[in-house]
C-alpha cells in the first residue's frame, strides 16, 4: 500500500509506516536540514523541499492508498497564540487540497491536543465536518506515546479518515490497564551519557511552584525539566538545545530538595550540582528513533527535528493498526472509554459524501 508523508520532518511518521508494511512514495519537507535527515533513511521516495503550497498532488490519484503527516502545530499549540485559521503557518487547508486531489482511501493525520480545546474547538469542528465532506468516515483521538511503549509522556492528537469504513485506534501495550508496565527514560538511556549535552546549568527558581511529584512543577528555572528515574520523560521539546532541554538529576538532589520545599524551607540559589542536560542523541532515544540515525545541520536545528517529530514507535503502534483494517487483517481496536479515561477519543462522524 503506498503512502505519501507530508510535513514529514526527519522522517518519524514515515519510519512508523514502513515498519507497519507501507510504501513511502513521497514526502513533502520544507525545511532543509530535516529534508537531509530524511533523505539519509530514505533513498526511493520521491523528495519534495519546498513548500506544499507549490506541490501538485493530481498525477498521484490512483496510485496512493493513504496521505499521512503532521501539518505545523504551531497556530494550534498551548504555548503559542492560538490563532488557529487566522495564523499564516496554518497548513490544514493544504492537507485537505492533497487529500482532494489524491482521493486516497485513507488518511492519518497528526497534530498537537490543543486544536481540541475551547479557543480552536470551532475551527477543530470545522476541519472534522470538512474531512467528512470530502468523503471519509472521521475517527479521531488524543493518545499518550507512552501508552504504546514510547519512554516518553507525550501526548497527540491524531484523525484517521476511511471511505469505506470507520478506522479505530489500536489498545494501548503498556500502562496500568495494559500487558506491560510504562517504558521509562532511564530505561531505555542506560547509566553512561551518550553524545554531547549543552553546556547550561539549571538554576534554583526564586519562586519555586510546587508539584506533589518532584520532577513536575517550576522548580528550577527554564523550561526543561528533571527525568524522572522511575517513569517516563516529559514530552520532549523542539526548543531544547539550551535551557528548555530535559536533565537528569546524576547526584540524585532533586527528591530531597523538593521534600525541603515542602517541609515549608527557603528556595536555594546558584546551581544544583550534578544536573546534566539530554544531548540530542539522548532526545532521539526517548522519540524512539534508531540509535544510528544522524540528525543534519546545526545542534539546535537537529534538537528541533527531534522534537517536532513524532515517535517512530508511535507512529508504528497507529499505522500498524490502520493497515491492518484497511487489509482486513485480524487487529485489536480500541473501544470508546468510559469517564475518567486517559484516553480520549472522539465521535465517529459518517462521510457526507463527495
Amino acid at each position: 500500500m503506498n503512502v505519501i508523508d507530508l510535513f514529514s520532518g526527519p522522517g518519524g511518521l514515515s519510519l512508523g509506516l514502513r515498519q507497519a508494511g507501507f510504501r513511502v512514495v513521497a514526502n513533502v519537507e520544507f525545511n532543509k536540514d530535516a529534508m537531509a535527515t530524511y533523505i539519509s533513511h530514505d533513498v526511493d521516495s520521491e523528495h519534495f523541499n519546498q513548500d506544499i503550497q507549490s506541490v501538485a498532488f493530481d498525477r498521484y490519484r490512483g496510485k496512493v492508498d493513504v496521505i499521512a503527516g503532521g501539518p505545523p502545530c504551531q497556530p494550534f499549540s498551548i504555548g503559542g497564540l492560538r490563532k488557529a485559521a487566522g495564523d499564516a503557518r496554518d497548513m490544514i487547508p493544504e492537507y485537505i487540497r492533497c487529500l482532494k486531489e489524491v482521493q486516497p482511501g485513507a488518511f492519518i493525520m497528526e497534530n498537537v491536543p490543543g486544536l481540541t480545546l475551547k479557543r480552536t474547538r470551532p475551527y477543530f469542528d470545522r476541519i472534522l465536518a470538512e474531512l467528512a465532506g470530502c468523503g471519509y468516515y472521521i475517527n479521531w483521538a488524543i493518545v499518550s506515546a507512552a501508552d504504546y511503549g514510547v519512554p516518553q509522556k507525550r501526548k497527540r492528537l491524531f484523525i484517521l479518515g476511511c471511505k469505506d469504513k470507520p478506522l479505530m485506534f489500536p489498545t494501548p501495550t503498556h500502562g496500568p490497564n495494559a500487558g506491560k508496565p510504562h517504558l521509562g527514560a532511564f530505561e531505555a538511556l542506560g547509566s553512561k551519557p551518550i553524545g554531547e549535552a549543552p553546556d547550561c546549568p539549571v538554576v534554583f527558581a526564586k519562586s519555586p511552584d510546587l508539584r506533589p511529584s518532584p520532577y513536575a512543577g517550576h522548580v528550577f528555572n527554564g523550561g526543561g525539566r528533571p527525568i524522572d528515574p522511575n517513569g517516563p520523560c516529559h514530552t520532549i521539546l523542539a526548543s531544547s538545545g539550551g535551557h528548555k532541554t530535559h536533565w537528569i538529576d546524576t547526584l540524585g538532589l532533586v527528591p530531597e530538595y523538593h521534600a525541603h520545599l515542602k517541609a515549608g524551607g527557603a528556595p536555594r540559589t546558584g546551581n544544583l550540582p550534578g544536573a546534566r542536560r539530554l544531548s540530542v542523541q539522548e532526545c532521539a532515544i526517548i522519540q524512539t528513533f534508531p540509535s544510528d540515525l544522524v540528525f543534519s545541520g546545526k545542534r539546535s536545528a537537529q534538537y528541533k527535528q527531534v522534537g517536532d517529530a513524532v515517535p517512530p514507535v508511535l507512529a508504528f503502534a497507529i499505522a500498524d493498526s490502520v493497515y491492518r483494517q484497511l487489509q482486513d487483517q485480524p487487529t485489536q481496536e480500541l473501544l470508546p472509554p468510559s469517564n475518567g479515561s486517559a484516553f480520549t477519543q472522539g465521535e465517529l462522524l459518517l462521510c457526507q459524501g463527495i
